[in-house]
Parts: structure tokens; sequence; C-alpha cells
């Protein structure tokens, strides 16, 4: 639970502005957002299969590139 004390001599937009770092560190706007709808534990798992053959793909694109091998 983000929370934050706000002293009477300062200024109540720096008040705001550490709030809202606050709460984005923590992830809670992330988190509302996921929740925000249901989601079927199928189309979860089909979401998270998707991203891991992405990052499987990038890495091997990548992975391709840095062996410096050039045909001319």
């Amino acid at each position: 639970m983000a929370s934050i004390v706000v002293e009477e001599s300062e200024n109540l937009e720096k008040a705001i502005k550490r709030f809202k770092r606050m709460v984005e560190k923590e992830g809670i706007i992330r988190e509302y957002k996921k929740r925000e709808y249901y989601e079927k534990p199928s189309t979860i798992l089909n979401r998270k299969n998707k991203a891991i053959q992405r990052k499987l793909m990038k890495k091997t694109r990548d992975n391709g590139r840095s062996h410096g091998t050039r045909s001319f």
C-alpha cells in the first residue's frame, strides 16, 4: 500500500509527484490494469507462451548477428 506523509511546508505538487513515483515503482497501476477484466486461464497461458516464443526468436536472431559472420 503506497502512502506518503505530507509536511505543512512541502509543496503539494511535489507530494503528488512523489506519490505517483511510489505507485509506479510498486506496480499498483499495472496490477490494476491486469486485473481489471477476467481473463481465462487458457488465455493467460497462451499469452505467456507467445511471449516466450518472441523472446526465443529475438535471442536466436541476436545470436546470429553478434558473431560477426558477414557474407560478401
